[in-house]
């Protein structure tokens, strides 16, 4: 019979309510964690992961905030309340006084191995430690933890502000009152908890990274352009975005890692990756982040990634011909 986890006999994580959030990592997924938390009224630390002036991420999360001013979504009261609540900074012990850390580092068990292991030598005893991993193992994560049953994972989706889905993970040793305390956090931020179970990809990426890979084929195949391939799902499936278009915004890099997990995780050859998908994240060529991925972003509107598109035109008329 299984022993139930305990936390320290001084560890008071039943609480029941969080004030302060860390958010470990200021890329895409991170800043927006970042965003919305501090909307929803909770004392925010932005913490930059890697080496560098963190002044990018402050300035990533203002402009966020200044577009939905802009578009109505917000006021400047509200964008104004929401930044006095943030602080961002590359000081990792600035995550000392959180109630929970959320991690949204780089998709690399070690790194996040890494990471949590420092992580667990400045935090309160108890603090929550999430992981926003949206492939890897959460038993490999938690197997370097001291305290694992204090760690889970929350799973956003990107763009952070605009989706409304976290996926909650926990894994065997993760205490009860631990993942209460995270889906009435999750609430809070006017996202929709769903508690699933802790495997590789979860439900949505489970489900989503084969058609991510397969319409990469599709393209390398030549079957239809980056566009056609998106105005298709779009209009027949009634997708809002387009494949292609969404490995752009969840960043290249970042659906290689999931295929590359999921495959070894799953043996399953849905999830092998694409030769072109391989080529364009070793060119760096890895979507909205670099303003080229299977589009071109340079321009105010996106176009569709002249090499790409060249190739595949070709292709299709040496199939017709």
């Amino acid at each position: 019979m299984r022993t139930e986890p305990t936390l320290p006999a001084d560890s008071t994580i039943d609480r029941g309510r969080v004030s302060k959030i860390a958010v470990v990592g200021c890329g895409l997924m991170g800043c927006g964690i970042a965003e919305v938390a501090a909307l929803a009224g909770f004392q925010v630390v932005a913490i930059k992961a890697t080496a560098g002036d963190a002044a990018p991420a402050r300035a990533r999360i203002e402009k966020s905030l200044e577009r939905a001013v802009a578009n109505n979504k917000l006021t400047a009261e509200a964008r104004d309340a929401a930044l006095a609540r943030l602080e961002v900074t590359n000081e990792l012990d600035a995550a000392a006084d959180a109630d929970l850390i959320i991690e949204s580092a780089v998709e690399s068990l070690v790194a996040k191995q890494r990471l949590f292991s420092e992580l667990e030598g400045i935090v309160r005893k108890d603090a929550i430690l999430a992981s926003n991993t949206s492939s890897l193992p959460l038993a490999d994560l938690a197997s370097t933890l001291e305290h694992p049953e204090r760690f889970l994972a929350m799973h956003f989706f990107s763009p952070v502000p605009a989706m409304k889905l976290v996926e909650l993970a926990a894994t065997e040793r993760t205490l009860p009152e631990v993942l209460e305390t995270v889906t009435t956090v999750t609430k809070a931020l006017g996202k929709t908890p769903v508690r699933i179970a802790p495997t590789p990809g979860y439900v949505v990426n489970r489900l989503l990274v084969p058609l991510l890979l397969h319409a990469i084929e599709s393209l390398e195949s030549g079957v239809a352009s980056a566009t056609e391939i998106d105005t298709a799902m779009k209009l027949g499936c009634g997708h809002p975005m387009g494949p292609l278009a969404l490995c752009d915004l969840i960043g290249l890099d970042v659906v290689f890692a999931m295929a590359k997990t999921l495959s070894a995780e799953l043996r399953d050859p849905r999830y092998r990756s694409p030769s072109l998908l391989r080529r364009l994240v070793m060119e760096g060529q890895l979507g909205r982040k670099t303003k080229v991925g299977f589009y071109d972003y340079s321009a105010k509107e996106p176009v569709p990634n002249p090499a790409l598109d060249k190739s595949v035109a070709r292709f299709i008329a040496s199939s017709v011909a």
